[in-house]
């Protein structure tokens, strides 16, 4: 799966709301006013969807905050496959 080029990724981020393109990777900061243990599930919840499509993000926590950064390391840059687990993330953190 190539890595996408700039139009398709910029169109692309249109159906994505908040995230963003930093140092090469899709990223989104998703913060959680119920706490950090919300946040928590949140991570544990994104560990089981990138476990079952077999393509696992940069998690970061910090308290309420946690920022995920995808990138397809094998194809050197962002592919359809991020894209999908994008928007898985937005859909976990919203229910």
């Amino acid at each position: 799966m190539p890595p996408l080029g700039d139009d398709q990724l910029h169109a692309a981020l249109v159906a994505l709301p908040g995230w963003d393109v930093v140092e090469g990777m899709l990223v989104k900061a998703f913060t959680f006013d119920e706490g950090f243990i919300r946040g928590i599930r949140f991570v544990d919840a994104v560990a089981e969807a990138a476990e079952a499509a077999d393509h696992h993000p940069d998690i970061d926590i910090r308290w309420t905050t946690v920022t995920i950064r995808l990138v397809t390391h094998s194809e050197g840059g962002i592919t359809e496959m991020d894209l999908a687990l994008a928007g898985v993330c937005d859909r976990l953190a919203a229910g």
